[in-house]
């Protein structure tokens, strides 16, 4: 079902992968939006153990798309060096895909919004981080995706550096 990366010796091994998406802060959901047009929104995210984690608004395009049909794509740029003198980029990306569910059960929502503000503000207090939390609690929306693929690729130039057998 999914297909396999051309340019092999480029391929970020399942731990790189996993590495990328656990130091990203930022990525593209992708989903069947209105009309089959594609929609794509970038999002905070958090990566735990092969789930993914977003929050968003209640009611939206995004939501919309997702329930009538949960498949979806996330990518995390982890780098993207400009090299003018080669025409190129040095790049670093993965790209996730699963399925997407909206949480339903306040603990779900709970456990996932404060593993993400934990992610985006380690240094606060707990007590500030759940005063944020309580504040937007009312419009709060969380979403999982549950990763079913994981692919991930860099420049050849960023390849050659990497031992060889070390993906």
């Amino acid at each position: 079902m999914f297909r396999d990366l051309r340019r092999k010796r480029q391929a970020l091994s399942p731990q790189a992968c996993a590495d990328v998406l656990a130091r990203g802060t930022s990525g593209v959901l992708a989903v069947a939006g209105d009309g089959g047009y594609p929609y794509a929104v970038p999002l905070s995210f958090l990566y735990d153990g092969g789930k993914l984690y977003f929050h968003c608004a209640r009611a939206g395009h995004k939501l919309d798309a997702i329930r009538r049909d949960p498949r979806a794509s996330f990518c995390v740029i982890d780098q993207d060096q400009v090299v003018p003198a080669e025409y190129t980029s040095y790049f670093r990306s993965v790209i996730a895909f699963g399925q997407v569910r909206i949480l339903d059960s306040e603990e779900e929502i709970r456990q996932a919004v404060e593993k993400l503000a934990l992610k985006y503000a380690p240094e606060d207090s707990s007590s500030n981080r759940q005063s944020a939390i309580q504040r937007e609690w009312d419009s709060l929306c969380m979403l999982e995706m549950t990763v079913e693929h994981l692919s991930g690729k860099e420049a050849v130039e960023l390849a050659r550096l990497r031992p060889e057998g070390q993906e």
